[in-house]
This record gives C-alpha cells, sequence and structure tokens, in this order.
C-alpha cells in the first residue's frame, strides 16, 4: 500500500489519479520521462525533464505510467526517484505491459500485451490524430506534394493506420482546426494545403 503515488508524465497522470482515488491516497507527484516524441515514434533515448529533489524517507512509492512499451521511460523514472527521493520502497504499475519489447517489466500491471501495438487513450487521442496527420504530409509520397482534398486525406489516415474518419468522431475536425491554428496546415474549400514542413 503507498504513501505517495508518482505519475510519469504525461500518460501516467489519469491512471495515478484514478489510483489515488481507488486507494485513498492524497499525495500524488510527477516527473516527465519520455521515449515517445510523437505518437508511434520514439526518440533515440528516454529522457527526464525538470528532474527535482523530493524527501521522500519513509515513504513507500508507487509510480505508475499508461503503458510500458519499452520500458525505458518507467524504468528512468523510477531509478531518479530511488536515488535522489530516497523512498523506503518503490513499485511501478501501468494499464498496459508490452512483454514482447518491453526490457523492463512493471510490478503491476493490468493487461499483458504479447505484440506491439499503438494504444490510444482519451488523454492522448487529439495529440495522436494530430502528429498521425502530419506523419502522413512527410513521409506519404502522394501528400508531400502539400496539396490535398480532405476525403483523399481520410482515404491515406485509413490505409496508414487503418482508421476511418467516422470512427474519430469530432476528434478529425478537431485535429485539422489545430493543424490549421498552429500553422502546418491551411484549408480551402475541400483541399488541405502544407504549409510547415517538417524538418
Amino acid at each position: 500500500m503507498p504513501d505517495v503515488i508518482v505519475a510519469v508524465s504525461r500518460g501516467g497522470f489519469v491512471p495515478a489519479r484514478l489510483l489515488c482515488d481507488f486507494l485513498d491516497i492524497s499525495d500524488l507527484l510527477s516527473v516527465q520521462s519520455q521515449h515517445w516524441v510523437e505518437a508511434a515514434k520514439a526518440a533515440e533515448k528516454a529522457i527526464l525533464k525538470y528532474p527535482y529533489k523530493v524527501d521522500l524517507s519513509g515513504k513507500n512509492v508507487l509510480v505508475v505510467d499508461d503503458i510500458v512499451d519499452t520500458g525505458d521511460t518507467l524504468k528512468l523514472a523510477r531509478d531518479f526517484i530511488e536515488r535522489e527521493w530516497k523512498p523506503d520502497s518503490l513499485r511501478t504499475a501501468a494499464l498496459q505491459w508490452i512483454s514482447s519489447t518491453a526490457k523492463f517489466k512493471p510490478d503491476y500491471y493490468y493487461i499483458e500485451v504479447k505484440e506491439w501495438t499503438w494504444f490510444q487513450y482519451p488523454w492522448t487521442r487529439l495529440e495522436d490524430i494530430m502528429q498521425l496527420i502530419r506523419r502522413i504530409f512527410t513521409e506519404d509520397e502522394r501528400a508531400k506534394k502539400g496539396l490535398i482534398k480532405e476525403d483523399e486525406l481520410a482515404l491515406l489516415f485509413f490505409e496508414w493506420y487503418g482508421i476511418k474518419r467516422e470512427e474519430l468522431g469530432f476528434y478529425w475536425k478537431l485535429a485539422l482546426s489545430k493543424l490549421e491554428e498552429k500553422g502546418y496546415i491551411k484549408r480551402e474549400d475541400d483541399s488541405i494545403i502544407l504549409i510547415k514542413k517538417e524538418r
């Protein structure tokens, strides 16, 4: 039974908060350890952003993330907390553990996933869709030209990711609006023009 729950941000925020509720724990902290710089695309190595010091001596700590796919982010957070915050005990938990790719197994997990797959959570859906659309514009030869009809983009999205535009509900239009707001695309009539190219 932990005294303190530490969320690995950003993915671990929601599961950690829910565990606080179910376990009646009021002490919730967070560290930002990240490996995925964009949806389904890993950086070379996990990094710990904004490290800070907390004295957790005498405390039992549970470190929570949403998924363990490579295991790098959860392990990095765990090692940092053990070394710098010095709790009496520390355990790790995640919703999913992808056993075929993870180099680190959490102490607790809800589901073991045997084959790697990209999980889309309610708390990451909009960001994921935006990044997946941007990837089509930067990696698909048909879209790289920078001018594409919205229906064509929807077909490419299905071709790349197996998800129909209709299945995304309002997220599809919201993702396009946000990309336009950020200056990546411009919409004219039923066409989408790529403005900001990836480097």
